[in-house]
């Protein structure tokens, strides 16, 4: 994270599986952040593209009716959702092992 953006830096066979390079997003653009229980139960919507392997790991962007939103998440994590304003994608979602630190990071950085 810089001052004025968030990267997510995935691995190459997240890279691989998602369909999609590394994100980044102005902080700016960050209108809400909101801590999940759990990350995969949370990502919703049709796969286009990406990678689902039902109840382990999803990887990719999902269509919703709110719009596209990337989601990086595994088993058994909890996730910090950011939903944007003036990007191609309408959020995103990131299952991380302490989202709740994770979500006070990026709302400090806001």
């Amino acid at each position: 994270m810089t001052s004025s953006a968030l990267t997510i830096e995935l691995t190459a066979a997240e890279k691989v599986a998602g369909l999609h390079g590394d994100v980044t997003i102005p902080l700016t653009a960050i209108t809400a952040v909101e801590v999940v229980p759990d990350a995969l139960a949370a990502a919703h919507g049709l796969r286009a593209p990406g990678l689902s392997l039902p109840g382990v790991r999803k990887i990719g962007t999902w269509r919703t009716r709110q719009g596209a939103e990337f989601v990086v998440a595994g088993r058994g994590q909890a996730g910090v959702r950011l939903t944007l304003t003036g990007q191609k994608l309408a959020s995103v979602l990131l299952g991380d092992d302490d989202a709740e630190a994770l979500a006070e990071r990026i709302r400090a950085a806001r």
